[in-house]
């Protein structure tokens, strides 16, 4: 009954909620392993710095997201991930923040890896990468691009979104010659990046996940053991060809209206629009 409760609450949970779930319980169980039966498991799972290494451990450019140093890493990390979250899921659904969030952990850990095998003051240097703040940091810059002027409440005054994230940006930038830890503030400007270079290409109409989206749906099925099969079913040519054209005009149409609210978004945020145009932003992110 207890087993069925959890996996309910859990279904319940929102994409994003489901990732700090995931997170929380990953660094619980590291802090098991380590304080009671004497070794860790993170070896096998974060980014080593060196390419060779790397090559021994290729999942370690995803699963190194997972871990974190300390209950202060992974507290705000979550934090940051859950304001980021709510934000992007009020515009669009589960598989388009997947390809955010996921395609801004394998920047930051390939710009770290980049980084400590060409830069001549890092290469000697003996460290390895993990936590989930390039992921973190991709989701909350792509919102800051993709709504700048949108306001949040902060505390007890509004400020505008693109303050947030230049603000991030530039603590990172500064904190790389002051701080011990260049190859983590390397991997959030690579999250970074990736998020913001995703909004922009966005608002041009350029979705350049799609191609991640649909390798991370295969892997799904695989995993699921599912297999693709053509269904048997007769119908008349001219009945399918009438029901595809309907399902194609619809489809325009609903691309054009969620097109036209995604511009006055833009333009002048998220607070002018309609009750009603939120509420079909809101139902058409959840079908994406």
């Amino acid at each position: 009954m207890a087993q069925g409760n959890l996996k309910y609450q859990f279904a319940r949970l929102s994409i994003a909620e489901k990732l700090i779930a995931i997170n929380v319980i990953f660094f619980i169980v590291e802090g098991l392993f380590t304080a009671l039966l004497g070794f860790s498991i993170m070896s096998w799972f974060e980014l080593p710095k060196d390419f060779f290494s790397f090559l021994k451990q290729p999942w370690s450019i995803v699963s190194y997201s997972f871990f974190h140093g300390s209950l202060g890493h992974v507290f705000w990390n979550m934090f940051l991930l859950y304001f980021a979250g709510r934000i992007f899921l009020n515009l669009f659904g589960n598989k388009r923040f997947l390809n955010v969030y996921f395609l801004g952990v394998i920047a930051g850990g390939l710009v770290f890896l980049l980084s400590y095998n060409v830069f001549p003051t890092l290469i000697h240097s003996n460290t390895a990468l993990i936590g989930a703040s390039a992921g973190v940091t991709s989701v909350l810059i792509f919102v800051c691009s993709y709504i700048p002027t949108q306001e949040v409440r902060l505390f007890v005054f509004n400020i505008k979104l693109w303050y947030i994230g230049a603000f991030v940006v530039l603590t990172d930038l500064i904190q790389i010659p002051t701080s011990g830890n260049i190859g983590g503030h390397l991997a959030h400007l690579g999250g970074a990046a990736l998020g913001y270079f995703y909004a922009r290409q966005l608002l041009n109409g350029t979705d350049i996940g799609s191609g991640f989206g649909r390798l991370l749906d295969s892997l799904v099925n695989i995993l699921k053991g599912k297999e693709k099969k053509a269904p048997l079913k007769t119908v008349y040519r001219n009945k399918k060809e009438n029901k595809q054209s309907k399902q194609a005009y619809d489809k325009d149409v609903r691309q054009k209206k969620i097109d036209a609210i995604l511009d006055k978004i833009s333009k002048s945020g998220y607070e002018s629009l309609s009750q009603e145009e939120k509420d079909f932003l809101f139902k058409a992110g959840k079908e994406n």
